[in-house]
């Protein structure tokens, strides 16, 4: 089948961009997507022209650096689906689809549809971690946890970090990325003696990266490929507030003293 596609292409992150007609004549139904790019820049390449810059890794849906806009959605039109788990199957012949990088000031283009989401790294390395000194791998049943919060911690470890809520939110915010990792921890006995230091850090840091604020839109959630659940950010915001009051009445007691 035929698909035309308009794809955003920009040198680097200070340069102007622009979107580019193109047309892929063979495109298999059986392809991903990226796979669909990638004959896409073989022609290109045979063409002597500067081929699609996307980012990729695992191409399973594990990794989280496949990422764009396929018209104005993350990921594309499937739900739970990362950009390279979707399939040329659910597009039809003739098909008009407009590519563009995640667009949020906290992401600059790197070069075409590849952004920077390195301060995504920043915010877990400021306390996404749980520093006790563990040694080797205790016994699977050495440490009864409650079924329901064991199942909660592995939902919100589910995220890869791919960027779609951020995408997707009308703040660019990353509340659905930050609560699914302080949520990870939070729900588990051994996140717990760094459980209000890590809320406050990473809260912190991702305002500091330039990430706008939650505003309950709930886009994030629709879009995000491993279907975490907002209320990780309502946890998130529990958590920040008692730290916040905790740190405040420390400051405190310190400064009477």
């Amino acid at each position: 089948m035929k698909i035309i596609l308009n794809i955003w292409r920009q040198t680097d992150a200070k340069s102007a961009g622009k979107m580019v007609k193109y047309v892929a004549p063979e495109v298999n139904e059986h392809m991903s997507f990226l796979e669909m790019l990638d004959v896409l820049n073989e022609e290109l390449t045979r063409k002597g022209e500067d081929p699609v810059t996307f980012e990729h890794d695992c191409r399973e849906g594990i990794c989280g650096c496949c990422g764009f806009m396929i018209n104005g959605i993350p990921h594309g039109p499937q739900r739970g689906t990362t950009v390279c788990q979707l399939h040329m199957r659910h597009f039809k012949d003739g098909d008009e689809l407009w590519l563009e990088p995640f667009r949020a000031k906290a992401f600059p283009v790197i070069k075409d549809l590849m952004v920077d989401r390195s301060a995504f790294d920043r915010i877990i390395a400021a306390g996404g971690y749980v520093s006790v000194n563990t040694g080797s791998a205790p016994d699977g049943n050495a440490l009864p946890i409650i079924k329901r919060c064991a199942e909660m911690s592995m939902d919100a470890a589910a995220c890869i970090g791919c960027g779609a809520c951020v995408a997707s939110c009308p703040n660019a915010s990353a509340s659905l990325f930050v609560s699914a990792k302080i949520s990870h921890l939070a729900l588990l006995p051994q996140g717990q003696a760094e459980r209000d230091r890590r809320a406050m850090r990473m809260v912190m840091r991702m305002t500091d990266e330039g990430f706008g604020y939650c505003t309950n839109t709930g886009e994030c959630e629709a879009v995000c490929p491993k279907n975490i659940k907002i209320e990780s950010i309502a946890r998130m915001h529990r958590d920040f507030i008692k730290a916040a009051a905790t740190y405040r009445e420390e400051a405190k007691a310190g400064g009477a003293g």
